[in-house]
């Protein structure tokens, strides 16, 4: 293979798929080079519950990325998710004590570390703190105060935390298929950086990300990150609902779901009230399919809402954006407009060019959201700063590197 020269890479180890992405700066955005798409197994809910299987489908997902390259993942972006995922906001002050009074880059690092200090349970670690907003002398909404004149400095951030045994199996898996982690990103973050405009990070909005095994919500205001969920209900469940209402294995369940999946019903939609599978002779009444996936469909964006401000119609002016494999169940954007009374949008990921032929889909928001994440960690672009994988997390990444080396 070709020596890998300015390639940012990612994993997205997802409860039904894992697709690995190999791309390189271009000008017109990311240049993909080469993508890797395989059936997950030993994953559930967005948790590794085999780790042989895991670590198997990372690998063939991985290899496939590199035939289709010609060059070596050597490391990657890999995406977070699970119910084990923890968000809160908190606050952080110091003075500038200086003579000149002048706000540095180093009294960030120290505002940043000050909102750090608070008890964290001893199975979680920190990964992400991400400022949502400084204040200079009570002046509040500065984005950016270095170069500004101040004695005093407060920051607002958003504080992820993970659980220990979670992240640490992930990257077991990852370590196991010879690929280093560049950083690990919560997912609905990554998914952001692909689907959402900074006009509506302004105005407000919810990001969901409804996928095979989570819903991974993200809020955002005034262009900053406000909260972050996971939900343990997405598609499988769909599917899942589909195999046991119409009596079939989960496999041809799942085919269904993807060829004819709709929350609209019969007479809105251009559909037989019959669809005829061939595989393995099914055939079920379209309207009973649509009733399923539309019943729990409902119960998802019910899920969505518990997790929206009180008064979200005027925190979050711009409204609800679908992606996700689920995004793609039709009427689905319709539906979650009748239900929360605010603009729907389904999100397709965007940003990239090359050999990308099957990314420009809501499937996708995640993966190429993790190779816009590392483009902008390297170059220093990131619209918001973040502490990346924490000291703690960075030891067990050495400590498998060299496990696996042996």
């Amino acid at each position: 293979m070709a020596k890998k020269k300015q390639i940012i890479s990612c994993i997205d180890v997802g409860t039904t798929k894992i697709a690995s992405i190999m791309a390189t700066p271009g000008q017109g955005g990311l240049q993909v080079l080469g993508v890797g798409v395989t059936h997950s197994k030993g994953m559930h809910k967005g948790l590794v519950v085999n780790l042989t299987e895991a670590k198997e489908s990372i690998r063939n997902s991985v290899k496939r990325a590199e035939q289709a390259s010609g060059y070596k993942m050597e490391s990657a972006y890999v995406g977070v998710t699970g119910r084990h995922i923890n968000s809160l906001n908190k606050k952080g002050v110091i003075s500038i004590s200086r003579n000149d009074r002048l706000v540095r880059t180093d009294d960030l690092k120290r505002v940043l570390q000050s909102a750090r200090t608070f008890t964290i349970p001893s199975d979680h670690k920190l990964l992400h703190v991400i400022p949502r907003g400084y204040a200079v002398d009570g002046q509040a909404g500065v984005k950016n105060p270095v170069g500004m004149h101040g004695s005093r400095l407060d920051v607002e951030t958003h504080v992820i935390t993970a659980a220990v045994a979670s992240v640490q199996n992930l990257v077991k898996c990852v370590r196991g298929a010879n690929v280093d982690i560049d950083d690990l990103v919560l997912e609905p973050l990554a998914s952001s950086l692909a689907v959402l405009r900074e006009d509506e990070k302004d105005a407000g909005v919810i990001l969901a990300d409804i996928g095979g095994g989570t819903t991974d919500i993200a809020i955002f205001k005034d262009g900053s990150i406000w909260h972050t969920a996971i939900i343990p209900v997405a598609g499988y469940q769909i599917t899942r609902d589909i195999a046991i209402g119409l009596g079939m294995p989960f496999e041809t369940a799942e085919q269904i779901k993807r060829k004819y999946g709709s929350v609209m019903t019969v007479s809105d939609s251009a559909d037989d009230s019959t669809v005829n599978l061939n595989t393995n002779g099914f055939g079920v009444s379209y309207q009973d399919l649509t009733d399923i996936i539309k019943a729990r469909v409902e119960e998802i964006i019910k899920l969505i809402a518990l997790e929206l401000p009180t008064n979200f119609y005027k925190e979050v002016p711009a409204g609800l954006v679908l992606t996700g494999g689920c995004a793609n169940l039709r009427g689905i954007a319709a539906l979650g407009n009748e239900m929360l009374g605010v603009p729907v949008r389904i999100g397709v990921p965007s940003g990239i060019y090359g050999l990308a032929d099957i990314l420009p889909d809501p499937t996708f928001a995640t993966g190429v959201g993790l190779l816009l994440w590392g483009s902008n960690q390297q170059e220093g672009t990131q619209g918001w700063k973040t502490q990346g994988l924490s000291e703690s997390l960075k030891r067990f990444v050495v400590r498998m590197r060299n496990l696996v080396a042996k």
